[in-house]
């Protein structure tokens, strides 16, 4: 794989360099930089820089510096290439597959048959290069001299040449003004003008008409034959891919001429599906979250407003690409669509697209502006502050569909109650198979359908749903205490094996022998939850090993003789204490049920357990086998346990 100096670059600058580091030492801000103990060697005063604008380090003990790859080798010990596709993996910015895609992006250049036209501004606003070669690099301007063309190359020239039209276009630079948005902003986002004139990019880009053709810029006209372009009087928005290439053009019309946008067609290296607008200057400016909009200004208005991570769909709607793209860097996705029944419907067939990839672990929100703004024209009315406040207010999915199913439904009605369950469960199904979202958000609607119910369900109860009662580790030493025989299967060690957590880390064996790393440690019963829970699994074994007529016994009476083994009399206490309604609640299911809940709640301990492991551990590869065992556990507890779980609840439901 051949990989050019600007991509090595572009994964230079836009890795999270301040993030890799502060896995292995404590940086704190050191005005423009940070500043820490060295990792590379052991120091009591911190001598260790950290530059977010530049991404370089430097300590000023050993001398140790270099950029994010250079940390990588050096520090991690990894080779240069596992180097570059994690921080692939990081930025999302992507590696070059084949030298066949190169070819894709290469054109015939031909000689330029058109006289040079007049060195002055015409009727239509066409400039001549000789009257901007100052504003436009010489590659505009030079003689061809090549035979093959560059697509990307050309789109770069293309975007110049309307940056440059925009200064010579006073309406258009006044639309932009207008909106609010400074000279850095125009600059940033590289908004241009397209001319009137009919032909202006065949006039300016003669020897590259094959090119502009390939793009869709330049179109044969099925009445005439001749040529003319796409865009035309318009103010022109550039689209860039994940590493920051022009790829396309958008341009919005500034009278009322319809289409108010026109998008430059499909092409080589134009695919809409896999574009997201500002998705390239949300990473840039290293957005810790990311929200949906409807439009190219929004996210502009946004960006400028320093709300990063602000993003447009090429078409009406977002694909499920796009969306699992994007939670992939955040677990959680702000969906803002606009008040009224189109934006609303949107927001609704958005929602619809993006069940199948909203695992458990993920999370959307939904945005609805008031007095029917979107985010551009609400930050110039409102300011900064108030958008990020309407965010920081962003309704949860359970609590937007509840909205939403009591503005189409007479939920007063028991037949309309019926209808709003049916609609809710055909959107649930369409969420991940074994998904324990679904049968949450079911229930969770459904408790709030029925109000404040007279008769609870006492296993929901025992799970519950915003905030529990008392802890999970209490939780499952109550069921232990009660239910002694669910230890005779071991589901600890169950649960390590059938997730595949006791496997995760077989891929990285021989990095860790060669770098003599231990592996990290498993959850334990010692190490999952705390010393009452390690006490009580001590004694009910020791029971059921030395008391012959234990098994014979009641459950309150094999719980009794535990209790009074255990040496803490406030655990012992307090597990009484907390005893009596969740006991009663638990005595209503079969031992069957209480097995499912007791995997519940270990599932529940090995994930914290797990998460407190990656959070802690200074090495990128140990690190990385905690999050391979937390996938697996997530994806099993998932795919088994939670969706017996939910055909269990729903059975009961």
């Amino acid at each position: 794989m051949r990989l050019s100096e600007s991509l090595i670059e572009q994964l230079n600058s836009q890795a999270d360099l301040v993030g890799m580091i502060r896995k292995h030492t404590t940086l704190k801000p050191a005005g423009k930089e940070f500043k820490g103990c060295c990792p590379f060697h052991g120091e009591k005063t911190p001598s260790f820089y950290v530059n977010p604008e530049t991404n370089l380090y430097y300590c000023f003990g050993c001398q140790a510096k270099g950029n994010p790859i250079t940390f990588l080798k050096e520090f991690e010990r990894l080779d240069f290439m596992e180097a570059v596709k994690y921080l692939s993996d990081q930025t999302g910015i992507e590696l070059p597959k084949d030298d066949q895609q190169q070819q894709k992006v290469r054109y015939k250049k031909n000689q330029p048959t058109i006289a040079p036209p007049p060195n002055s501004i015409d009727d239509y606003g066409y400039i001549p290069p000789s009257s901007y070669q100052e504003e436009l690099p010489p590659a505009i301007i030079e003689p061809v001299v090549e035979q093959q063309g560059d697509l990307y190359t050309l789109l770069d020239n293309v975007c110049r040449y309307y940056q440059a039209m925009l200064h010579h276009s006073p309406l258009a630079k006044r639309y932009f003004l207008e909106r609010g948005l400074s000279e850095e902003t125009i600059q940033t986002f590289h908004l241009g003008y397209a001319p009137e004139d009919w032909n202006h990019l065949e006039k300016t880009f003669p020897a590259d008409i094959e090119g502009l053709k390939i793009l869709g810029l330049v179109r044969d006209s099925q009445k005439t034959g001749k040529t003319f372009d796409l865009l035309r009087h318009r103010v022109i928005f550039p689209i860039k891919d994940n590493r920051g290439r022009i790829v396309g053009f958008a341009g919005r019309s500034l009278g009322d001429e319809l289409p108010k946008y026109i998008n430059s067609s499909e092409s080589p290296v134009f695919q809409k599906q896999h574009i997201l607008y500002g998705f390239y200057e949300a990473r840039q400016a290293k957005a810790s979250h990311y929200m949906m909009v409807e439009g190219y200004m929004d996210v502009i208005a946004l960006h400028q407003a320093g709300i990063y991570g602000a993003v447009a769909p090429m078409g009406t709607a977002a694909n499920e690409g796009q969306i699992a793209r994007l939670l992939r860097h955040h677990d959680s996705l702000t969906l803002c669509f606009d008040g009224d029944a189109a934006g609303q419907k949107a927001a609704w067939r958005t929602l619809e697209i993006a069940a199948p990839v909203l695992a458990d672990g993920k999370e959307l929100k939904f945005l609805t502006l008031p007095n029917n703004h979107d985010p551009d024209t609400y930050i110039r009315q409102h300011g900064r502050q108030a958008m990020q406040q309407q965010i920081d207010q962003s309704v949860s999915l359970s609590d937007y569909l509840y909205g939403v199913l009591m503005s189409r439904f007479d939920l007063s009605r028991p037949e309309q109650k019926a209808a709003a369950m049916a609609q809710l469960r055909e959107l649930t199904a369409l969420l991940p198979k074994g998904s324990s979202l679904k049968w949450w958000l079911n229930n969770d609607i459904y408790q709030k359908l029925k109000g404040n119910p007279t008769t609870k369900n006492p296993l929901i109860d025992a799970i519950t749903y915003d905030a529990p009662r008392i802890d999970a580790t209490t939780q499952l030493c109550l069921c232990l205490l009660y239910y002694p025989e669910i230890l005779n299967n071991n589901p600890l060690e169950r649960i390590l094996a059938e997730s595949g957590v006791q496997a995760a880390h077989q891929p990285y064996q021989n990095h860790l022998s060669n770098h003599q790393l231990a592996m990290p440690p498993l959850p334990t019963w010692h190490n999952i939850g705390n010393q009452t829970l390690a006490q009580l699994i001590q004694h009910i074994h020791l029971a059921w090993q030395t008391v012959a007529e234990f098994a014979q016994w009641s459950s309150d009476e094999q719980a009794h003789f535990i209790l009074a083994s255990l040496d803490d009399a406030n655990a012992r206490h307090a597990l009484i204490k907390e005893s009596t309604d969740y006991l009663t609640s638990l005595r209503q299911h079969p031992l069957q049920d209480i097995s499912l809940l007791v995997d519940e709640l270990i599932c529940t301990m090995i994930k914290e357990f797990l998460q407190k492991e990656q959070a802690d551990n200074k090495n990128l590869v140990l690190s990385e086998i905690n999050k391979k065992r937390l996938h697996a556990l997530m994806q099993w507890d998932s795919q088994k346990n939670k969706a017996q779980i939910a055909t269990l609840l729903g059975n009961l439901g």
